[in-house]
């Protein structure tokens, strides 16, 4: 199967993933858009039982490139914003 391309915008919509391929689309989006110079980032998860939640904000917890998370209040739970360091040539681990 050949990878999808995801436009890098300043959001992205994950309903359209399987929980088990989530880590790995929110690191490349994440390097990705730290490569366009983007500062900010939403990522759309839903609400539902909170596990694509869960996943989304563990792997931007351990992610070398994010400062720091939060809930996007407005979505009551349904969105995450991530910040994205603004170092333009961070030291990044190959991913697996």
């Amino acid at each position: 199967m050949d990878p999808h391309k995801i436009p890098i915008e300043s959001s992205l919509d994950l309903h359209a993933f399987a929980p088990r391929d989530i880590p790995s689309v929110v690191d490349e989006y994440i390097r990705a858009a730290h490569e366009r110079g983007l500062k900010e980032v939403r990522l759309i998860h839903g609400r539902g039982k909170g596990v694509q939640r869960g996943i989304v904000q563990a792997t931007l917890e351990k992610h070398a490139l994010v400062e720091e998370f939060w809930d996007a209040a407005e979505s009551h739970l349904g969105a995450t914003i991530a910040v994205i360091v603004s170092t333009p040539n961070a030291q990044l681990p190959t991913p697996k």
